[in-house]
C-alpha cells in the first residue's frame, strides 16, 4: 500500500471513545460548539463543521445533519496518525474510506475531513473550525469586486485585530497598528477538492490561522479549542465590520499606509 494513503476501515463500534462526563471531551465539546455556532449563523442548513485533535485521536462532526442537534454518539473518530498523510494529492484516499475507529451508522463522514487533517499536519493545530458565515462570504465578494485577483483580505486600525495571534511560534497577538491579512482561495464544487488550495495557502502564508474560501466560508484553526474559537469569533466580527465599512465607503486600509 502506498505510504501516501492510510488503510481504509468501516468500523461502526468504538462507543467507549465518545463516552465521557467531561464537558471538554471532544465528543461532548464538538456538539456544544456546533450548537453555539448555529446561534451565530455559522452552521445553518447542515453546513460547516468542527474537528478536535486530542491525544492520539481526531474527533469530527458528521455531515448532512442539523449541526445544532449533534450528540456525542454522532461523532466520528480517526487515529491521529492520519494527519501525517498528504491529502492534497489527487490520488488521496477518500474521506469515506479513512480508517475510522468509530463511524456512526446512518451518518456520513464530512467532506471537510481532509481539510481539517491538513491544518493539523501543517500547523500542528488541535482544533479546526469551518463556518459558512455570511460575513466571511461577503468579505470575499467585496475583495473580488474591488480588487479582482488580489487573493487576500486585509484591514487595519481595528481594536479586534488584537484577537489574532502574530503567527505560529511567535509570541503575542497582533496589535492595533498591525495589518491583518487573510488569504482567499477559490471555491470548488466538491469540498474535499479544496484541500490542495488550502495546503498551498497555509504554506504560502506561514503566519495565518485562517483561510477564506470565496463564496463559501472560512477555515480557522488554533493550538487549542479556545484559541480557534477566539480567532474565529474575532475574524467574524472583523468581517462584519468590514462589510459595513464598505457599505459606508469607509476604506479598510488608510490611504497614508496603502503602500505598507
Amino acid at each position: 500500500m502506498s505510504s501516501s494513503q492510510p488503510p481504509s476501515s468501516t468500523s461502526e463500534g468504538g462507543d467507549h471513545l465518545i463516552t465521557s462526563d467531561d464537558p471538554h471531551h471532544p465528543a461532548n465539546h464538538i456538539p456544544s460548539l456546533c450548537a453555539h455556532f448555529y446561534t451565530l449563523g455559522w452552521v445553518t442548513g447542515t453546513g460547516g463543521g468542527t474537528s478536535i485533535r486530542r491525544d492520539d485521536k481526531v474527533y469530527l462532526a458528521p455531515t448532512g445533519v442539523q449541526k445544532e442537534l449533534i450528540k456525542p454518539q454522532d461523532i466520528f473518530v480517526l487515529p491521529a496518525d492520519c494527519i501525517k498523510y498528504n491529502l492534497a494529492k489527487k490520488d488521496r484516499i477518500s474521506h469515506h474510506d479513512m480508517p475510522y475507529l468509530r463511524q456512526p451508522k446512518a451518518l456520513r463522514a464530512s467532506a471537510c475531513t481532509p481539510l481539517f487533517l491538513t491544518s493539523f499536519r501543517l500547523r500542528d493545530a488541535m482544533c479546526c473550525i469551518h463556518t459558512h458565515s455570511q460575513w466571511a462570504v461577503l468579505a470575499t465578494l467585496i475583495v473580488d469586486r474591488d480588487t479582482p485577483g488580489k487573493g487576500f483580505f486585509e484591514i487595519e486600525r481595528l481594536e479586534q485585530i488584537k484577537g489574532i495571534p502574530k503567527g505560529p511560534k511567535k509570541p503575542g497577538n497582533l496589535g492595533y497598528l498591525d495589518r491583518l491579512k487573510v488569504p482567499i482561495i477559490p471555491n470548488t464544487p466538491k469540498e474535499e477538492d479544496l484541500t490542495e488550495s488550502l495546503e498551498r495557502a497555509i504554506l504560502e502564508w506561514p503566519d495565518t490561522y485562517a483561510v477564506l474560501v470565496e463564496r463559501h466560508g472560512i477555515y480557522v484553526w488554533g493550538d487549542t479549542v479556545a484559541q480557534a474559537k477566539t480567532i474565529c469569533e474575532s475574524l467574524d466580527y472583523i468581517f462584519q465590520l468590514a462589510v459595513n465599512m464598505s457599505t459606508h465607503r469607509i476604506p479598510w486600509i488608510l490611504q497614508s499606509t496603502n503602500s505598507g
